[in-house]
């Protein structure tokens, strides 16, 4: 294979070339490198290349592949990580010039998990400010989608959209608190998951929300993003809310259909008004399909579903006011505008306010709950709208455009992080 098309097949299938010995690691490793200078200065995704650590990654990898050490399918494949997530002696700046100098001293949890499975890193990845931000709020410049350069990529996590869409990396890291993975992966047409709170260590990941707060893959295919969260989940000693359970092999938990599989189509998220007929008809669609691949569809209700961006932003507010306390009482000017108004509303939230959203958090969390008593899986739509257009913010076309602005970007994700 010309080495130059490696980069626009799978994780997946670059694993198999990669234990075949048909490919080596360091030929992978440079087809992104050499690509991503190319390809980035229209994008933005990337906030540091770390070029010399990506082959010195690489060709370890080759040595021990060779050597017979082949360590699973992450061995060898070239990830960019959100800049969020702590890599020793590699700038990390959470999206935010606060922090342009900032060099940790440790891996995160993740990051070591992912050097243990044999990743090659090839840099750091575009983010909103210390994922507070929407789309549009980057210090470090918006990154562009790769499917129309006007288009906005998704939100915090947008960086790890862009570069995975453009083949800038095989797989990515991204961060969740209210749609941040899932977000940039259905406006860049990608699978993101949002892992369950507590499957991945949050250790040495510059927070939001520590209520909320899930560090996920952001890939391709549903097999890579398979690959990449069996490599960072399971049970961290250094993060207390963990759970110490076995990981599951979710690359062979793939197989087989969906025969008999009961899906559950939330119908106010899906029919709804605030819907656009686009992102409405596609889902349709999917659901149509899943249905004649012999999946048993049936419309679901969870009642508290509509208020759960309000919810969600009572809750994460308080939080980030939390984890933020300092800045706010001694660097707060130096903050995006808009990052400042989150701040300080979560400063000022009576804590009455605050206790009431957690308390609508547990009821809306078992209204989930006893949806998956019936059916097996949910669906609706990740965004109620299609990626909206670069610089303006969306509000102003539609009224499902004007739902998301008032709920975020997390209109439509939020209740699964609650």
């Amino acid at each position: 294979m010309d080495k130059s098309q490696l980069p626009f097949i799978s994780a997946t299938e670059l694993a198999s070339l990669i234990k075949s010995r048909e490919i080596s690691p360091v030929e992978a490793t440079e087809a992104y490198l050499e690509r991503i200078p190319h390809v980035d200065g229209k994008l933005n995704s990337y906030i540091t290349v770390t070029s010399e650590r990506a082959m010195a990654d690489a060709r370890q990898a080759e040595q021990e592949i060779v050597s017979g050490k082949y360590r699973g399918p992450m061995h060898g494949i070239p990830i960019g990580i959100k800049d969020q997530v702590y890599t020793k002696g590699i700038l990390t700046t959470g999206g935010s010039t606060i922090l342009k100098d900032f060099v940790p001293t440790e891996d995160a949890t993740v990051v070591t998990k992912l050097n243990e499975a044999g990743a090659v890193l090839l840099g750091k990845l575009n983010m909103s400010e210390f994922a507070m931000g929407d789309a549009f709020e980057h210090p470090y410049g918006r990154p562009h989608n790769p499917w129309d350069l006007s288009r906005n990529a998704g939100t915090s996590s947008s960086g790890s959209g862009a570069a995975t869409a453009a083949f800038l990396c095989a797989t990515s890291l991204g961060e969740d608190t209210g749609g941040s993975i899932r977000g940039p992966a259905s406006f860049c047409g990608l699978v993101g998951i949002r892992p369950s709170w507590g499957r991945v260590s949050r250790h040495g990941v510059l927070g939001a929300s520590w209520s909320m707060d899930q560090v996920g893959p952001i890939s391709r295919t549903v097999s890579d993003c398979a690959i990449t969260l069996a490599a960072i989940a399971g049970h961290d000693p250094k993060d207390g809310y963990t759970w110490d359970i076995p990981v599951p092999d979710y690359l062979a938990d793939m197989s087989g259909g969906v025969q008999g599989l009961k899906i559950g189509v939330i119908t106010e998220r899906v029919e709804g008004d605030a819907v656009d007929p686009q992102v409405r008809d596609l889902v349709l669609k999917a659901i149509a399909q899943l249905g004649e691949l012999g999946a048993v569809v049936s419309d679901i209700e969870i009642p508290l579903i509509a208020q759960s961006a309000a919810i969600s932003t009572a809750v994460t507010y308080g939080d980030v006011s939390g984890v933020h306390r300092e800045g706010i009482d001694q660097r707060l000017k130096e903050y995006d505008y808009n990052i400042q108004l989150r701040l300080l509303t979560g400063a000022i939230l009576p804590a009455q306010a605050h206790q009431k959203a957690v308390r609508l958090r547990h009821m809306i969390r078992q209204q989930i709950l006893d949806a998956l008593d019936q059916v097996d899986v949910l669906v609706m739509p990740t965004s109620s709208i299609p990626a909206s257009t670069l610089p303006e913010k969306a509000g102003v076309e539609s009224k499902a455009a004007f739902m998301e602005m008032l709920g975020g970007r997390r209109s439509f994700t939020a209740p699964f992080n609650l």
